[in-house]
């Protein structure tokens, strides 16, 4: 546990509304010789949807809960009924209903890694140099890398070419 300040120091801010200061797999070199071979395992094989690791299972259940609301809004905005059940949260409402309202996608997925930064951040909590902080760091740097996959000039390209095609389809009717 002791080498962990050294790491966890080191290792860069990581902030919603920026870019990635490192790659994931950056993040792992640094970690490799700092944590035990069980935390590195865990550390190589997570993804946003793990369940197993310290603070992981805390923070599926809140993504769990964030995607699902996100999946309910969706599916009743298409008209659609949404048969999972799961526990309403007034806070995941209200975000992704402004997620949903905002101007375009790219927009929306901000407000909504703003808001799972900000469930991390309390997830995390006052510890400071131990495994909590450094997966809250990890599941935050693949939230960033994930938001990093969306090309701005690619999705408006395709939004384009998709919209043009609904055109043609209306006036051909």
């Amino acid at each position: 546990m002791a080498s962990y300040y050294y790491l966890i120091s080191s290792l860069p801010e990581l902030t919603a509304g920026a870019e990635a200061p490192m790659t994931y797999e950056e993040f792992l070199k640094c970690c490799q010789s700092n944590v035990s071979e069980e935390k590195y395992k865990l550390l190589e094989e997570l993804s946003l949807s793990s369940t197993e690791g310290p603070l992981i299972k805390e923070w599926s259940m809140t993504y769990g809960s964030l995607m699902k609301e996100l999946n309910y809004q969706r599916s009743m905005a298409m008209g659609k009924s949404y048969s999972s059940a799961y526990d309403k949260d007034g806070m995941n409402a209200q975000i992704v209903a402004a997620a949903l309202a905002a101007k375009n996608p790219l927009e929306s997925e901000k407000i909504l890694l703003d808001y799972e930064f900000n469930l991390l951040d309390t997830l995390v909590g006052l510890h400071t140099f131990d495994d909590v902080v450094l997966f809250g760091y990890a599941i935050k740097l693949k939230l960033l890398e994930r938001v990093s996959c969306f090309e701005h000039d690619k999705g408006k390209a395709e939004f384009t070419e998709l919209f043009k095609d609904v055109q043609e389809r209306v006036y051909s009717l």
